[in-house]
């Protein structure tokens, strides 16, 4: 290759870049972020592969390609002249159209001329010295032995598409076969004329349920091999309805606001039901609804658990999978395309237009390659490991993309200190936003990894990217910063919070592109993200608010102090953060402004909604002796009670929580069965009497009557009186923590010690006056006012500091049992638990504390509500059990330590 420098590149020391931006691509994003950039006056050049503009609508040119998104949603807000200028002649328009659509944008913008089309980038390096990116570019069609030209940049954008890099077809023989070879995403411009041809379709995802009913139309034979099917729903496509087009046209601009700040970049109602809270009659009229209605949206936004719940997703799948039989005549055929191996919508859900009933004619078969597969592909067509042997002329590899990272890591690109982005990326692609990535400064990524991007309508992430990009390289320019970075611990942070809002959701069931699964050696990571783009596009707006929180914005030639503005957009675990989110929707009266009585009914309310607990071997109810009369327990007994050989259980003393105000015996009945579960224990847990009825210190000495019993009767209960657990959650803690405290002096004579103690997000002080009061005083579910509450309800302010309730304050912690504390960032009562798990392990008690980032003070207790606290609860509950099996071996009335 020969190096040239035709656009008169300057000196690679030089401060001074040819231009300040290269964009790469001349897609929707390329074309909307160079007519952003002529606006601020920022010099820009694009380069693109292709001949012309279009992006990906330049490539797919296979018959049948088209939309996915309607038309009116899936077009420019930036000018709104277009409106007037364009007229969609279909509801989801075809390739042809949009493609001609984004040629008239072009010409009327005079776009083309900042971009050399035909053009391939080789390599982009970044030089820490000169803050300047080099691009070395070459001809598309001839870039391994082309001229070689480079242009520097102060900033590189990626605008290179999210399924833009098509997979390579790794079948053995691909070389071999002397027919016609098409892929979808590199279609001929020319098209394919198929008639009396024998031709076999390779996939079944979008492209090829597309074209499959077209080429269906020319082919002598069709033989389509399917290794997983597809959802699908009809398109009913034809010219948008007059009602469609009126209520669109009647606020135009109030519309495109609303997509804006809509979960999927489509305007929609968002469902309050369940799809298990309804009847089945009325469950299955809204699934017809939508197959009426005939967009994706239409049927994953029916309910609002389809996505989170498996129970509730298989009755939209089985819906859709009712309508493939009903479509296709032969049992078997319709059998081998109704997919089963995955969640509806965790692949992407396809439009069509006659693809199931494509199977119906007579010269088109399917070949499932679950059962039978590919062997290899030979001169003359398809080898199958059967020995099958299938004939054909032409062979169409609709076997999809290299997603989302495939077009950015495929070009060389180098960050600082030599690392490359491809190697950065091994194990799964890291970034901020979906927009930048630690290492490769003023290198922007438009519709990235970890960003909405391929689950939103893209043209409203695309115009939200250009904006948030082109509005940072301006407020760059305002402060006198040239180079902008996020922060290692914003990055680390952002992917968490990705990786925990898909693991909440469906998606990391399926085998997905989503995922990266559909490309072998692709790491396995859930690619976009999908909190919505509402919850998406307030994160970036937060991030500039609070001064581009997380980036390091600085200046090589000095113009300003470098700026390092580190921390975390998004600390709160995100199905806390949606729950508090629905919590605000509902406008709820604040539980410290209602009397107990109201309080108590609401909790009931709220557990009723609660998701199925988990199954125990068994339960049982009863009453003991509590200190002023007899009080109610609940028993437990876990699932490995039920094997043979078990016979006595540890067993666990549990307190509810509630302030000492809320609760009962059953009130934390799922935490009860997953405790008992996970640590092989039967849990009692026992109630108490609650104020304001019984002020302090009736619930505490009701703890302590429970000890008693308990320790006298835990062979009867069916438990072992040597491996006895204290715990609790929030007050029923502190009432734990407190019978620890007292059985060290008041047990009786031969009591066995206790085994160990469980504290979550307990009770340890009064005082109020932590850094936690003050962070998390409001908003969190517990407040620094239902504190109070529960305070004012329970104690006189002159028994608050009494060592029964502010354990803190008791003067000597050694001794206690073996110690597993837990305590959640989002808490009031994070500080006094903290402190209290340093003060008993400062006095030589075993301490084993758990911090549960991003976690409220209710998250621990939420089992089967709420998913990303799981791992800590059953860390906390893993300890207790090892605990428990460390005291197996001791006699009875041995120290525990």
């Amino acid at each position: 290759m020969t190096d040239l420098n035709e656009n008169g590149a300057g000196d690679a020391s030089s401060n001074t870049p040819d231009v300040d931006v290269v964009v790469v691509g001349a897609g929707m994003a390329g074309l909307y972020l160079h007519k952003r950039l002529r606006d601020l006056g920022v010099s820009a050049k694009g380069f693109e592969t292709g001949g012309d503009v279009g992006g990906t609508w330049y490539w797919n040119r296979y018959p049948g390609a088209r939309c996915d998104i309607e038309s009116l949603d899936y077009q420019f807000t930036w000018d709104p002249e277009l409106l007037d200028e364009w007229t969609w002649s279909e509801r989801y328009a075809t390739q042809p159209e949009i493609l001609r659509y984004m040629e008239h944008v072009a010409d009327k913008h005079d776009l083309r001329r900042d971009i050399e089309f035909d053009t391939k980038v080789v390599d982009a390096t970044w030089n820490d010295e000169t803050g300047l990116w080099t691009i070395r570019t070459a001809p598309a069609n001839d870039a391994d032995d082309g001229p070689i030209a480079t242009t520097t940049c102060r900033w590189y954008v990626m605008a290179t598409g999210c399924l833009s890099a098509p997979k390579e077809a790794d079948i053995e023989g691909a070389d071999s076969f002397e027919g016609g070879v098409y892929v979808t995403g590199r279609w001929p411009h020319d098209g394919v004329d198929f008639t009396g041809r024998r031709v076999a379709v390779i996939g079944t995802g979008s492209s090829a349920i597309q074209s499959i009913p077209l080429i269906a139309d020319q082919a002598t034979e069709l033989t389509v091999l399917q290794r997983t099917p597809n959802f699908s729903i009809p398109a009913r496509n034809g010219p948008s309805s007059d009602e469609r087009i009126a209520a669109f046209r009647a606020d135009v601009a109030g519309y495109q606001e609303e997509a804006r700040w809509s979960t999927a970049g489509v305007p929609r109602e968002k469902p309050e039901l369940g799809a298990l809270m309804v009847y089945d009659d009325t469950r299955l009229a809204r699934y017809e609804e939508a197959w009426d209605d005939a967009t994706i949206l239409s049927l994953t936004g029916s309910y609002n658990d389809l996505l989170t719940n498996p129970d509730a997703n298989a009755t939209a799948a089985e819906f859709v999978r009712s309508k493939i039989r009903d479509k296709v005549d032969d049992p078997d055929v319709a059998d081998a395309l109704c997919p089963t191996t995955f969640p509806i919508a965790t692949k992407r859900l396809c439009l069509d237009t006659g693809y199931y009933e494509t199977f119906n004619r007579d010269h088109v078969s399917l070949v499932d390659l679950r059962t039978d597969a590919i062997s290899r592909i030979t001169p003359s067509g398809i080898e199958l490991e059967s020995g099958r042997q299938i004939e054909v002329d032409d062979i169409v590899f609709a076997t999809g993309f290299d997603a989302m990272t495939g077009a950015i890591v495929r070009v060389d690109i180098t960050g600082r200190d030599g690392r490359t982005l491809r190697d950065d990326w091994e194990n799964g692609p890291r970034t901020y936003l979906g927009l930048m990535t630690h290492g490769f400064p003023n290198l922007f990524m438009i519709t990235g990894p970890q960003s909405p991007s391929v689950l939103s309508n893209m043209i409203v992430s695309i115009e939200q990217h250009v904006e948030w990009i082109s509005d940072a390289i301006e407020s760059l320019r305002a402060a006198g910063h040239d180079v902008i970075e996020p922060t290692p611990l914003a990055q680390d942070a952002w992917i968490k919070h990705n990786d925990d809002f898909g693991n909440i959701t469906l998606f990391p069931l399926a085998n997905s592109w989503y995922m990266g699964a559909n490309v072998d050696g692709k790491a396995r990571t859930f690619l976009p993200y999908v909190g919505g783009v509402d919850r998406y596009r307030q994160a970036c707006i937060d991030v500039v608010d609070n001064g581009y929180l997380g980036f390091r914005r600085s200046s090589t030639i000095g113009a300003a102090a470098d700026t390092v503005n580190d921390g975390i957009i998004r600390p709160l675990a995100p199905d806390a953060m949606v729950m508090l989110e629905l919590m605000a929707e509902m406008e709820l009266p604040p539980m410290h402004t209602l009397p107990p009585a109201d309080a108590r009914a609401f909790m009931e309310a709220s557990a009723a909604a609660n998701p199925p607990p988990p199954e125990v071997a068994s339960f049982d109810d009863g009453t003991y002796p509590g200190a002023d009369g007899e009080l109610e327990y609940r028993r437990y007994f876990p699932i490995a009670a039920d094997e043979p050989g078990t016979g006595a259980l540890p067993i666990v003393l549990y307190f509810h929580g509630g302030g000492w105000v809320l609760g009962h015996a059953t009130s934390d009945d799922a935490f009860c069965r997953d405790l008992a579960n996970r640590t092989g224990s039967i849990v009692v847990s026992c109630d108490y009497r609650h104020a304001p009825e019984h002020r302090f210190p009736a619930a505490h000495d009701d703890a302590w009557a429970a000890y008693r019993w308990i320790t006298a009767h835990a062979a009867e209960l069916g438990g072992d009186p040597n491996r006895l657990v204290v715990a609790g959650w929030s007050a029923g803690a502190n009432l734990a923590g407190h019978v620890c405290q007292r059985a060290r002096i008041d047990a009786p004579d031969g009591t066995p010690p206790i085994a160990a103690q469980l504290l979550v997000t307990p009770v340890t002080d009064h005082t109020m006056s932590t850094d936690s009061f003050r962070e998390n005083a409001e908003g969190y579910v517990l407040t620094a006012d239902l504190m109070t509450y529960f305070f004012d309800h329970y104690a006189d302010p002159a028994d608050r500091a009494d060592t029964r309730i502010s354990l803190l304050g008791t003067d000597d912690l050694s001794g206690l049992p073996p110690t597993v504390i837990v305590t959640a960032q989002f808490d009031p009562l994070r500080d006094e638990g903290d402190a209290y798990a340093d003060a008993m392990r400062n006095a030589g008690t075993p301490v084993t504390h758990l911090r549960a980032g991003g976690q409220l003070h209710t998250s621990l207790h939420a089992v089967g509500v709420l998913i990303t606290p799981a791992p800590v609860r059953e860390a906390a509950f893993e300890h207790v059990a090892e605990l428990v099996r460390q005291q197996t071996d001791q006699p009875v009335g041995a120290v525990s330590n």
